[in-house]
């Protein structure tokens, strides 16, 4: 309830879903992942525009069956207009042992989502990556260009593509 209650009052929510993977859940964050799924689910059936943020973590959350199992969780249960972004790791904390994710794992990462029907699939943490800009899903052109964290274009007129009119899922100014 309190969920559908934060829902009610904001415009977006950014999910950082761990893996997909219960053992994975269990054993590194200590916590299931049916929960997580279900607030999810709960988010998107409020109406609210939704992201899902996957950081891929070489060695424990990287299994592209998994990332590809995500995709057509996200496309089958949600909406094939809901982005995903694989976002890469890079060393820190209790985790220094283990390499920056390969960009080459988040390229299959996102060819999967979109071979699996997402409109948006992103590369996160990959400065100057083609996965970092948003394409439209019917005429293919680039409508939101971005640098890091700044938009260097858009190419939105009310939320929809410039080149052919196709709503754009998000939140625009």
């Amino acid at each position: 309830e309190p969920l559908r209650e934060l829902c009610a009052v904001v415009d977006a929510i950014k999910i950082d879903l761990k893996g997909y993977d219960e053992k994975f859940y269990q054993e590194v964050c200590e916590g299931e992942l049916g929960p997580v799924l279900k607030a999810i689910q709960t988010i998107y059936q409020s109406g609210i525009h939704l992201e899902i943020v996957n950081l891929v973590v070489p060695t424990l959350n990287d299994n592209l069956e998994q990332l590809q199992a995500l995709a057509h969780w996200i496309a089958q249960e949600l909406s094939p207009d809901v982005p995903l972004h694989f976002s890469r790791f890079h060393p820190d904390y209790q985790l220094l042992h283990l390499p920056p994710t390969p960009i080459e794992t988040l390229e299959a990462a996102r060819q999967a989502a979109l071979d699996a029907g997402l409109n948006y699939a992103y590369l996160g943490n990959v400065p100057g990556h083609e996965g970092n800009h948003t394409f439209c899903p019917t005429c293919g052109e680039m409508v939101v260009q971005r640098a890091g964290m700044a938009t260097l274009a858009m190419h939105l007129i009310d939320g929809q593509c410039s080149y052919c009119g196709t709503p754009i899922a998000g939140v625009w100014q």
